[in-house]
């Protein structure tokens, strides 16, 4: 194995993808590689980031138990003074009582068919952002495990790293980006790739007020940097406050 192939064992070991021979023989490598020990510990903080979300879905008898608690539940007898009222007027509060019984359960059915489709769409919602988080790490791991890895990194303006870990056959990059300082609430950082002389192209917008992320970038493969700018929320159509460049060539 030649220096340049156990360089690119960065991705694969830090996933635990690696057969016993090839991990005997990074740990030796990187007993002397400061650069590939903190590539190994950059991406498994990505990958570790990628899994911490956690997720809460209602119970699926949530309906059910509402809707059994609704029939058992009874409404209150007269109180012992309305016996003293005349039966004309005990019947009028009768039936006003009964209206007013049916209007309740009537109101009580809604609601509980209310609270119910809020759970139904809260389910869905969940189910698809669990769907999608589960989509992106697969579509990490898929990048940092990729043979022709190639990781570049490099400071942030004001304190911070961005590291772009780029894989051509794979067509895409991961970027991780922590700066020491995060930007105003009114302002936002914006990724950027640029190819030879030619117009930086838009990469992506973090939020407002954000000064971390893990992103995984189409297209940097093939581009000559890979940008970072500082813009208002929102981003721009071009850069204005360039606040990390990372080479890719």
């Amino acid at each position: 194995m030649t220096t340049t192939d156990i360089h690119a064992l960065v991705g694969p070991y830090a996933l635990d993808a690696v057969d016993d021979l090839e991990r005997v023989a990074f740990e030796r490598h990187i007993a002397d590689c400061e650069a590939c020990r903190i590539e190994v510990g950059e991406l498994r903080e990505t990958a570790t980031r990628l899994a911490d979300s956690t997720w809460s879905v209602p119970p699926p008898r949530l309906r059910s138990d509402v809707m059994a608690a609704i029939g058992r539940t009874r409404q209150l007898p007269p109180l012992e003074s309305a016996r003293t009222v005349a039966p004309r007027a005990t019947a009028s509060r009768g039936r006003r009582f009964a209206v007013a019984a049916v209007a309740a359960g009537v109101l009580a059915a809604g609601a509980s068919a209310g609270v119910w489709a809020v759970q139904e769409q809260r389910v869905r919602d969940e189910r698809a952002v669990v769907a999608a988080a589960q989509l992106r790490e697969a579509q990490t791991k898929s990048i940092l495990s990729a043979t022709d890895l190639v990781v570049r990194t490099a400071p942030i303006i004001g304190g911070g790293r961005v590291t772009v870990a780029s894989s051509a056959s794979q067509g895409a990059s991961v970027v991780t980006m922590r700066a020491d300082t995060a930007p105003a609430r009114d302002r936002a950082f914006q990724m950027w790739t640029i190819r030879g002389t030619g117009p930086a192209v838009n990469a992506g917008v973090l939020l407002p007020g954000q000064g971390s992320a893990v992103e995984i970038v189409r297209g940097v493969p093939g581009n000559d940097v890979f940008a970072i700018s500082l813009e208002p929320a929102g981003g721009s159509p071009s850069p204005h406050e360039v606040v990390s460049q990372v080479f890719l060539t």
